[in-house]
């Protein structure tokens, strides 16, 4: 009797069965059958946003040259604008980045002690006069953007926006300036035994696979400044 009267001293707990609401049951049985529409109108759209953002993209130049390691387009590496206070005049309508501007003139005047006669063509070109350049020669010459890249840098990606490219010509054979003939002039054959003096190297020799062969244009690589643009372009040679 004691053992008896000791148990029931305890409180032992019983087990409760609990229902869910009619409500909460209801919206459960909802979810379950609408749950497969749900997730394949999530996946339906998630896909077309996705291929959305694809087709923008690749649409998008900046996107086209940022999926090249090197941020090429049409070959050609991208180049900031020159602010115009570091901007010189050397010629009539001519200028250069003033880094360049003491080897520049110092080359010329070397080249005229040993009876060569350089003339400067073109320095320092604007985005927007690249633009013009480049848009324009579609109708002139009826060519596509990678037919006219061969010969012309897009806007934002011509060497002449650094303000340290310069086109350079023989004085005394004009009919070669911006021609492949230019190579056959005394002055060009005086700039590659001389040109490195003075920090100039001819940007697009005849085994550049991107831009057609030019013995007219040359770059000045002797400040950090100018090392830093070119960075890219000779890291790639």
């Amino acid at each position: 009797m004691e053992q008896n009267k000791d148990i029931n001293q305890f409180d032992i707990p019983l087990a409760k069965r609990t229902y869910l609401t009619n409500h909460t049951s209801t919206i459960l049985k909802k979810l379950l059958i609408f749950s497969p529409f749900l997730f394949l109108l999530f996946s339906t759209f998630a896909l077309r946003l996705i291929r959305n953002l694809e087709i923008g993209s690749l649409d998008n130049p900046n996107f086209q040259a940022q999926i090249n390691h090197d941020h090429r387009i049409l070959g050609h590496l991208p180049y900031a604008e020159i602010p115009k206070e570091k901007l010189v005049l050397i010629e009539p309508n001519i200028q250069v980045h003033i880094d360049m501007q003491d080897s520049l003139i110092k080359m010329r005047n070397e080249a005229k002690k040993d009876g060569i006669y350089l003339v400067f063509l073109s320095g320092y070109r604007s985005i927007n006069l690249q633009n013009e350049i480049f848009y324009s020669l579609k109708s002139f010459r009826n060519q596509d953007a990678a037919e006219r890249a061969r010969v012309s840098a897009p806007p934002g990606y011509s060497e002449h926006s650094t303000g340290f490219a310069i086109d350079i010509g023989d004085a005394t054979q004009r009919e070669t300036d911006f021609e492949i003939e230019f190579e056959n002039t005394k002055a060009f054959k005086w700039l590659i035994n001389n040109a490195a003096k003075f920090h100039f190297k001819l940007s697009f020799n005849k085994k550049n696979k991107y831009i057609d062969y030019e013995p007219w244009h040359w770059r000045y690589e002797g400040s950090i400044e100018a090392l830093k643009v070119f960075e890219t372009s000779n890291r790639q040679l």
